[in-house]
């Protein structure tokens, strides 16, 4: 199995569409803290981000994408000295799906939505990425991204049948990308198991990991996989991702765990044995030092997203 898809799926990513932006002349646009992941791509012209807590705006030009990882207010605006106007009211009166704000002139014309996730995201993803993830036109990687942007803006400009649902799996498909690109441009950046699969030797042991996480795998079987020293992958693992080979097969076991317990009336015996455990009593004793609570009153909880 593919470490990312598996988290991605296991976090339901869900990517949704919201209206467009056309604005012209000067404009400033404040937003509050967005409670998913916030998108936008720049489809014509050039403005500035600027997001609280993060030192000075960032341009932005045609093509450009960026992703807001965390719940923070920002602004976008054509230049330092415009006036930012609350983003509520500009967004209500959108007509068409379109919002408007400026002279009416249209230069700068924006794509946006949000991803949402299930629980767990803060710690299993977001909280391996930076506070923002811009990814430029102009770089080599920005192709595949612009391919995902280009067929959404698509969709919401011809509406054939089902665009909604097209467009919101094509923002998934963005998003894969926009990850993969990442990796690959700022590859310092990303932290824990996104950063392990940069990693040749650490993305076959994680894939290993994630394709048979039932397995009562040992560090020599992962090295094996990964054509490496004992030695060597248990120092790359921890120094890339953080915790050793086996203590993340626990985490994972456990987060397999907790979806089970969720979405599944499975017992929490069948439970155990899908994922690793002998009996009833390790998945529990494992499940509590992890999460911090029984499998039993996990269950009771509402999901937290």
């Amino acid at each position: 199995m593919d470490p990312l898809e598996d988290v991605l799926t296991l976090l339901e990513t869900r990517g949704r569409l919201s209206a467009s932006m056309a604005a012209g002349g000067q404009w400033a646009v404040r937003f509050e803290a967005p409670e998913a992941v916030k998108f936008n791509a720049v489809r014509r012209g050039a403005c500035l981000l600027e997001v609280d807590g993060i030192d000075g705006p960032i341009s932005l030009a045609e093509g450009d994408c960026y992703l807001l990882t965390r719940p923070r207010a920002f602004t976008l605006r054509s230049d330092p000295q415009a006036v930012p106007v609350d983003a509520r009211p500009v967004f209500t009166t959108a007509e068409n799906g379109v919002a408007r704000i400026g002279d009416g002139s249209d230069d700068v014309f924006l794509i946006g939505g949000a991803f949402s996730f299930g629980t767990r995201a803060q710690e299993l993803l977001l909280d391996q990425l930076p506070p923002v993830v811009h990814i430029p036109a102009g770089t080599r990687h920005a192709q595949t991204v612009r391919w995902a942007l280009t067929a959404i803006d698509q969709e919401l400009t011809d509406r054939p049948m089902a665009a909604g649902l097209v467009s919101e799996h094509l923002a998934v498909v963005m998003l894969v990308h926009v990850l993969r690109l990442h990796l690959t441009r700022e590859p310092h950046t990303a932290s824990g198991w996104l950063a392990g699969l940069r990693d040749p030797a650490i993305a076959s042991a994680l894939a290993c990991l994630h394709r048979d996480p039932a397995h009562p795998w040992t560090v020599a079987e992962l090295a094996s996989a990964a054509a490496v020293s004992r030695s060597t992958l248990a120092a790359r693992f921890k120094a890339t991702v953080g915790q050793s080979p086996l203590e993340y097969l626990t985490r994972w076991r456990i987060e397999l765990a907790a979806r089970h317990l969720r979405d599944s009336g499975d017992t929490l015996t069948a439970i155990a044995h899908s994922v690793g455990y002998g009996s009833e009593s390790a998945l529990s004793v494992a499940f509590k030092r992890v999460l911090g609570v029984s499998p039993g009153n996990y269950r009771k909880q509402p999901a937290i997203t």
